[in-house]
């Protein structure tokens, strides 16, 4: 069966509408459906076609190989490239939803999305922490793990967009459980490896250097790792987090799991920016996205790197199959 794949074209003002206006859909093993406001989407296509003649979707036709289809969402007012509007915010999370939806009742196999802008969606009065957690609010998921891939390197989070300053309160014994749970499992059922090697960074310092750089490390971390590898789970930790990332341990690992933002990330988008994707583990849906922003300083002008949108729908075209 040919698999349905929902794209989100992300915020208005910056590169997402353009990056989906050039998709040519004849290099995926799938159907792709745009959500998104048509006429946005024509004004910024380069091509010479204009995409208000896209075929509106139709769920009652059989889903074909190759095809481009739209459903029209529209703005809630006009957008110009590279000056963010808050008054589209409710267009941006209808888009969202519209996909959210359509994957729940299975007119879609798995959603893409394009970037969002966190902070004008703020502005807008309406909280907004990111995707991961959205989608995990929407679809009641009790635990979702945000994981970011690219070739030779895949890296979950245990905590995703919080301040520094909030991280280690945020670690428990019960939370680090789950998380690595649903890690390990989507491995297994999304990625087929039957038994992941995992790698599980410290928090602090040489994973505390004993005590004397932090507790958490000794109190928190590794008690988990040693209940789950007695389950059979093939974990190692905690590691401090700047001998993981070498080579020799890597070439060990199926998977990193670092506990804050900014420890593997940076990592991961040096080794693969470009062709590096963000996967939501965890939801009953299959959701990839970009590795990058909205780069509202190149808006409209095409030339954004198409390359970690392409990888996120071929990877969602893999999980959904």
């Amino acid at each position: 069966m040919t698999p349905r794949i929902a794209i989100t074209t992300g915020e208005p003002a910056g590169i997402g509408p353009e990056l989906c206006a050039a998709l040519d859909a004849s290099q995926f093993e799938a159907e792709l459906v745009l959500i998104g406001d048509p006429a946005l989407l024509n004004e910024r296509t380069a091509a010479a076609k204009p995409l208000t003649d896209l075929p509106r979707f139709n769920p009652a036709t059989p889903a074909q190989k190759g095809r481009l289809c739209i459903t029209p969402v529209n703005l809630h007012t006009p957008s110009h490239a590279g000056v963010l509007n808050p008054d589209n915010a409710g267009y941006v999370l209808q888009t969202l939803d519209t996909a959210i939806q359509g994957c729940l009742d299975k007119t879609f196999d798995a959603m893409v999305t394009a970037p969002v802008h966190k902070a004008v969606i703020n502005d807008a009065g309406i909280p907004f922490t990111g995707h991961t957690e959205y989608l995990a609010e929407k679809t009641r998921s009790a635990q979702v793990v945000m994981m970011l891939a690219a070739p030779g390197l895949r890296v979950a989070l245990a905590t995703t967009h919080l301040p520094l300053s909030e991280v280690p309160a945020a670690i428990t014994r019960e939370s680090l459980e789950a998380i690595i749970r649903c890690l390990y499992r989507d491995l297994q059922s999304h990625f087929h490896i039957s038994t992941p090697r995992v790698l599980v960074a410290g928090l602090n310092p040489h994973a505390g250097e004993g005590g004397h750089l932090g507790h958490e490390d000794d109190s928190v971390i590794r008690p988990v790792i040693e209940q789950l590898s007695a389950e059979g789970m093939d974990l190692t930790g905690p590691l401090p987090a700047d001998t993981l990332f070498t080579p020799p341990w890597l070439a060990r690992a199926d998977a990193v799991l670092s506990m804050y933002h900014d420890q593997g990330l940076p990592v991961l988008k040096h080794m693969g920016f470009g062709q590096a994707i963000n996967i939501t583990l965890g939801l009953p849906l299959v959701r990839t996205s970009v590795d990058h922003g909205t780069a509202l300083e190149i808006a409209g002008t095409h030339r954004a790197d198409p390359g970690s949108l392409i990888a996120a729908i071929d990877c969602a075209i893999g999980m959904a199959g």
